[in-house]
């Protein structure tokens, strides 16, 4: 999401990468080996207990790669995904 995913719309509103040939998404290829702590404990709104924890990683990435740009390069990037076009042209503004 933070680097590649990216809806392209024309000028009429539609998507014209609606499929995932142009439509660049992470696969387990492209991440590194993650090491999992699971830590058990119920959460009294879930069911049985249960509570989800398949977004988890995607809402502290995005801000941790902007924090490191911005870090790295004094722009600060509010747009996803931060290309290196973007980030390119913000270093030419």
């Amino acid at each position: 999401m933070a680097l590649t995913e990216e809806l392209l719309f024309d000028q009429q509103g539609r998507i014209i990468n609606p499929n995932l040939r142009n439509y660049r998404i992470p696969t387990a290829a492209d991440l590194p080996l993650i090491e999992v702590f699971l830590v058990e404990q119920a959460d009294p709104y879930g069911p049985f207990g249960a509570k989800g924890v398949g977004e988890i990683t995607t809402n502290c990435t995005a801000p941790a790669i902007a924090n490191a740009i911005a870090h790295a390069t004094s722009i600060r990037l509010r747009q996803l995904p931060m290309t290196p076009e973007r980030v390119w042209r913000q270093l030419h503004r």
